[in-house]
């Protein structure tokens, strides 16, 4: 994996306080993990940007190296990984995503 894809991911990450590497785009997800989260993250009433690794092979496999997770989707809230659609799921179903988003001063809508 070049530096490049890792300062290309970094950029990526640092651009918004909510970033999601998924597959697809909100308005058409292409995978139901990705179509999960972006489900979680508007019902959580953040606002976030995402990047579409299927438009980017090399970018695929390298946010894959960057986490060193092995999965995509990908949530990071203020640069920092969360997890994929399981661990995001589990954390939305127990309140911690919420919490997690209340310490790192993410703004949410009321639901």
């Amino acid at each position: 994996m070049s530096t490049n894809v890792n300062e290309q991911i970094q950029t990526h990450i640092d651009s918004a306080p909510v970033f999601l590497f998924m597959k697809g785009t909100p308005m058409f997800p292409q995978c139901g993990f990705s179509a999960r989260v972006v489900q979680i993250l508007k019902h959580a009433g953040v606002e976030f940007k995402t990047a579409n690794v299927l438009e980017d092979a090399e970018l695929r496999d390298g946010i894959k190296s960057f986490s060193s997770w092995p999965t995509i989707p990908q949530l990071y809230v203020k640069g920092e990984f969360v997890g994929g659609c399981d661990i995001v799921t589990e954390m939305y179903q127990s309140g911690e995503l919420h919490t997690l988003f209340q310490e790192k001063g993410i703004t949410q809508a009321a639901a």
